[in-house]
């Protein structure tokens, strides 16, 4: 009953001092509506980064082989040191085959490729700059390609060393006319080493991430043209590899399999004095990423926080304004009987009412900033349930906090002095 009262003499309050309210309210409105907008920027740029760090691969498990005193894996991986080892340093199909066998259970899919070649794909006069890249079936789902016609390399392919390759859109585009099916059409391709001619079973959309990343130029742009892992190697001076490339099948298990796999891994090497196998996970990236750019959201916000203590002065403020103003109403409540409970709770709820009503008002603020933010960076909005909950909860907190004292000054007046009070 008491409640009610007192929210209806607050909204009443309100109502009678327009201005005054909304300018109180001001400072909350703005610490409210920095806050959200800023850890919702934030949120939605992590999300954005872990979405691009998971599409290139930044759950999956690298395995390459290196030298003993050497472990960089950008010197390593995609057979950078291929040329300078022999065969028997290498890793063997069988032995990759056998990785999958191992840990099936634990193992969504795996990649190993042929060193990549740089060359020109042409049809007529048209040309395309291209990447060769002789790979497995899984590859596809490894690097997680989006296949906009035909189909990716199969098993049949790999075994029947067919000539046939999967383009990028961007290929298709430059080599053939506008509305043109390239699926069965030939492309010849001058390679470093030799020039071939390559059946197109597929086209996947052409990405700009990962392994797909390439020239910025719209004509010149240099895509992949996946082959056959064995037509890759046909040409290739080892016939074995120096690495793969796998998918867990839970992104919660890549740090123990990582483990798992780079014990097997090790005591399979474990006789050979020159190289070993390194085994390699992003995940503790991601997660160091992600920590850090979380906590420079927070230390941003807190500082916007600044504005939201700057309200609650604001709030105290008026309100011990409201308290002289209101005197002889205050002391003929209390010479009627109103307790000095009473009188508190009516103070501190209107605290709680402005506050309140900041709070919604700068969370509508802060969610079209954030809305705005993330639209001009180009980033998908992410909305945060809690950090909304938090920050209206906040402002009433507020609102208790920097009520309290003119609240406690307003019950504890003498009504006769409050009475007399002009």
């Amino acid at each position: 009953m008491f409640l009610k009262e007192n929210i209806l003499l607050a909204l009443s309050g309100l109502r009678s001092n327009k201005m005054r309210s909304f300018l109180t309210m001001l400072g909350i409105i703005i610490g409210i509506g920095s806050v959200i907008g800023i850890v919702s920027i934030g949120q939605s740029l992590q999300q954005n980064v872990s979405d691009q760090m998971s599409s290139m691969g930044a759950n999956n498990i690298y395995v390459y082989v290196a030298q003993r005193d050497n472990t960089n894996i950008m010197n390593n991986l995609g057979g950078g040191e291929t040329g300078k080892m022999d065969d028997a340093d290498l890793l063997t199909r069988e032995q990759i085959e056998n990785v999958q066998k191992k840990f099936g259970s634990e193992i969504s899919s795996i990649a190993y490729w042929a060193d990549a070649e740089t060359g020109k794909a042409t049809k007529g006069h048209d040309y395309a700059n291209v990447t060769i890249y002789g790979v497995n079936p899984g590859f596809f789902q490894v690097q997680n390609l989006k296949m906009e016609h035909g189909r990716f390399l199969q098993d049949r392919d790999i075994k029947g060393l067919r000539h046939v390759a999967v383009v990028s859109d961007r290929l298709v585009s430059n080599l053939f006319p506008p509305g043109t099916d390239p699926l069965g059409k030939t492309v010849e391709v001058a390679g470093d080493k030799v020039t071939d001619i390559y059946t197109i079973v597929g086209v996947y959309k052409y990405q700009t991430s990962g392994m797909m990343s390439g020239n910025a130029s719209e004509k010149d742009v240099r895509t992949y043209l996946f082959t056959p892992v064995t037509v890759g190697k046909e040409t290739a001076k080892n016939k074995n590899y120096a690495g793969f490339e796998l998918q867990p099948k839970s992104v919660e298990n890549a740090s123990a399999l990582t483990s798992e796999l780079k014990t097997y891994m090790t005591r399979l090497y474990a006789k050979n004095v020159k190289y070993t196998v390194s085994v390699y996970n992003e995940e503790n990236m991601l997660s160091t990423v992600m920590n850090v750019m979380g906590k420079i959201s927070i230390a941003i916000a807190a500082i916007a926080a600044i504005a939201l203590l700057v309200g609650g002065v604001g709030v105290m403020n008026i309100m011990l304004v409201s308290v002289t103003e209101r005197t002889r109403e205050i002391g003929t409540r209390k010479a009627l009987g109103a307790r000095s409970g009473y009188i508190r709770a009516q103070f501190i709820v209107e605290a709680v009412i402005i506050c309140l009503a900041g709070g919604i008002i700068g969370t509508v603020v802060g969610l079209l900033l954030a809305l705005a933010g993330t639209s001009l960076l180009g980033f998908k909005f992410v909305l945060s349930v809690p950090v909304i909950l938090i920050s209206v909860g906040f402002s009433m907190l507020i609102g208790i906090f920097f009520g309290y004292y003119p609240a406690k000054k307003a019950s504890q007046l003498d009504p006769i002095d409050a009475l007399r009070y002009e």
